[in-house]
């Protein structure tokens, strides 16, 4: 049994406040093929200056350091793609670092940018992800990707990851679903929810109207996971700019919005779930000691933790984010999250593990409506909105960018600009993308705090992060 030390339940501390001051994005699609890398990168930080009303020349003159996130080398042809990136974006000759940590990459980009402002040794840094994914098929696409895997062990059993969670939806079903052909339909919910809010955005890579129906129908990939289950495999570009409290007021001093506080905590496991050992569960701030006695009885198998259907390191990342930022329960003290939905399998696995509903109850966040932005039950606004930007399904899996997509996202529903950036027709004209008839309006309102999960693999390593309005923090000195 794997037993934590006190030195490793420490809770991390920034040595200051950090804050998210703008941030941008480029168009994501399967192909861009009339843009380089570069271009979408120039486009992303283009975007985050104009947020706040300057131009990219007079925001990087802030930036002291530069953390960049790409998955594969494979995709670009590219080694240390991360220098090409900077130089074109004219920050040589400032510090650069890249980082890869598989589909957490994006997370683990804005974790090193906010410990350095943390730290104090730079007061403004870039954080900026990329994929390129559209330069080999997508068989060869899936077999690089998978090559994230242990290949001494896991590759030959699947080689692409829709096959390691196939093991896991299979065995989750079992368990917690019962094998009821109703939790089915509630994976199908999840893909017609994300791919329906991504008709809503003009960055999204794959807006549809579908219904459940259309996703039990599609393709099989890897049963019981179905095309319409799965993440895409996208282009684009993401950024966030992270500074300390003094320069994040002057940058802001001319725009409509302010900074929002922003903490990152990151936890890993192991490659191979098969060696994954049955351990006691670290209890997060909104579980009790008791609550979990009798699982094993309520659900036979499902007592055996982590195994194929949890992910230890989604746990123990928010157990350190929840009480660096004062978190109690994610259901009452945020007001959105986006999630790593990679597969609608592991979308509902990460509600579990970071506390949204107890574990075997996860099915309840979606057939609830609390998950949705109005619940379609009650027409009421939902409890706890996910994945409005349309995640990994539906707007886009740029795997460098992806983590930081998302908490851009979720900081434009703090600012109160969500409509304004996804509304403007301008936008959707620049992008070729012909805005709905019934665009819905997906801002959340009175939105203060939210929280960003990125995911990597099954599970090796995920990062939490979490944005607070300043003036709505719930932990003094946090």
């Amino acid at each position: 049994m794997i037993k934590f030390s006190k030195h490793q339940l420490k809770i991390p501390k920034l040595m200051r406040p950090v804050y998210m001051v703008t941030g941008g994005q480029s168009k994501f699609d399967r192909a861009i093929p009339d843009k380089r890398t570069e271009e979408l990168c120039i486009d992303a930080l283009t975007m985050a200056a104009g947020l706040i009303n300057m131009s990219p020349a007079e925001l990087k003159s802030y930036i002291h350091t530069a953390y960049y996130g790409h998955f594969a080398d494979h995709f670009g042809d590219q080694l240390l793609g991360e220098a090409v990136i900077h130089d074109r974006l004219g920050l040589d000759p400032l510090g650069t670092i890249g980082i890869k940590t598989g589909g957490a990459t994006g997370g683990s980009t804005l974790w090193e940018a906010v410990k350095a402002v943390a730290s104090g040794y730079s007061d403004c840094t870039l954080a900026m992800g990329w994929e390129r994914m559209d330069e080999v098929p997508t068989d060869e696409g899936n077999f690089l990707i998978s090559c994230a895997a242990d290949k001494d062990w896991e590759s030959p059993l699947g080689h692409i990851y829709t096959g390691y969670y196939a093991v896991m939806a299979q065995r989750y079903w079992q368990i917690f679903g019962k094998s009821e052909d109703s939790f089915r339909e509630t994976l199908a919910e999840i893909s017609v929810k994300h791919h329906g809010y991504a008709r809503m955005n003009p960055f999204a890579h794959s807006p549809k109207k579908i219904t459940v129906e259309d996703v039990i129908k599609s393709p099989v990939v890897a049963y019981p996971l179905r095309a319409l289950d799965c993440c895409l495999m996208s282009v684009g570009a993401a950024c966030a700019i992270i500074c300390d409290e003094k320069t994040a007021i002057e940058l802001t001093k001319n725009s409509s919005h302010k900074p929002v506080r922003i903490w990152v905590s990151a936890a890993s496991h192991t490659l191979r779930p098969a060696d994954r050992r049955d351990m006691d569960i670290p209890l997060l701030p909104n579980e009790t000691p008791d609550q979990y006695k009798d699982l094993g009885e309520r659900f036979p198998g499902g007592d055996r933790y982590p195994g194929f259907t949890g992910f230890l390191a989604a746990r123990m990342a928010v157990w350190y984010g929840y009480r660096m930022a004062g978190v109690k329960d994610p259901n009452e003290d945020l007001d959105l999250v986006e999630l790593h939905d990679a597969f609608t399998i592991s979308d509902v696995q990460t509600y579990e593990d970071i506390g949204i509903r107890p574990y075997g109850e996860g099915r309840d966040y979606v057939e609830s409506g609390d998950c949705y932005h109005t619940n379609p039950k009650t027409g009421e606004p939902g409890k706890l909105p996910s994945n409005i930007s349309g995640g990994l399904i539906g707007c886009m899996h740029a795997v460098g960018a992806t983590g930081i997509m998302q908490t851009f996202e979720v900081a434009s529903h703090i600012w109160n600009r969500w409509a304004e950036i996804h509304g403007d027709e301008k936008r959707w004209k620049e992008f070729a993308r012909e805005k709905p008839a019934d665009w819905t309006d997906l801002q959340v309102k009175g939105a203060k705090r939210g929280m960003a999960i990125s995911h990597a693999g099954v599970g090796s390593h995920v990062t939490a992060t979490i944005l607070m309005d300043p003036d709505n923090l719930l932990k003094e000195n946090a």
